[in-house]
C-alpha cells in the first residue's frame, strides 16, 4: 500500500481533493478528468484516494463499502481486463453530484476484446471526496480491429466527445 493511501486511510486527517464542490462546469470536467487519469493508472491505491474512507458502491451487481473494498474489487478488476483502457465524458452536474458516460475496453484472459459503456453518478463530500458512486455497465464483443481506445488520453484529445457506437 503506498504511503499516501495508508496516511489518508488511516487515522489522519481526511485530505481535501479539490475542486470542491458545489461544482461549476470547469470544476465538474476536472473531476471527470482526473477520475479517467486515475483509472487509466491500473493502480488501485491511487483510484482509492480519490473516494471517502466510508464510500459506498454499486458495480454492476456488486455492492461495496470502504476504501479497502474498493482496493480489492479493482486488483481483481484489472487482473481479469487486460489492456484496459477508459474515457470518460461529463454528462450533467449540480450542487455535489455528477454524471458521466463512459466507455471502456480490455481483453479477457483468452483474448477476446470487449467494450463497455456505462453511466456513473457520483456524489461528493465536502472534502470532494466521491462517498457515492453507482455505475451501470453493459459489455459488448468487439473483433480487435473494432478497437478504438489505446491506452491513456493524450492531451490533444481531452473533452472530445465518446461515439455512442
Amino acid at each position: 500500500m503506498s504511503e499516501a493511501f495508508a496516511m489518508s486511510a488511516g487515522s489522519g486527517a481526511p485530505v481535501a481533493r479539490p475542486p470542491l464542490p458545489p461544482f461549476d462546469e470547469a470544476g465538474a470536467r476536472q473531476k471527470v478528468q482526473a477520475a479517467e487519469d486515475a483509472w487509466n493508472s491500473r493502480d488501485p491505491e491511487r483510484v482509492a484516494l480519490a473516494y471517502s474512507a466510508d464510500s459506498v458502491w454499486r458495480n454492476r451487481d456488486t455492492f461495496l463499502t470502504g476504501r479497502a473494498e474498493i482496493v480489492a474489487f479493482l486488483r481483481q478488476k484489472w487482473a481479469r481486463e487486460v489492456e484496459y483502457a477508459l474515457r470518460k465524458e461529463l454528462w450533467s452536474y449540480a450542487g455535489n453530484r455528477i454524471a458521466v458516460r463512459f466507455q471502456y475496453e480490455c481483453r479477457d484472459g483468452e483474448g477476446q476484446w470487449w467494450r463497455s459503456y456505462g453511466n456513473e453518478l457520483w456524489e461528493f463530500d465536502e472534502l470532494g471526496l466521491m462517498r457515492r458512486r453507482e455505475a451501470g455497465i453493459h459489455d459488448v464483443r468487439i473483433g480487435e480491429g473494432e478497437r478504438r481506445i489505446f491506452g491513456a488520453r493524450g492531451e490533444e484529445e481531452r473533452d472530445a466527445l465518446i461515439p455512442l457506437r
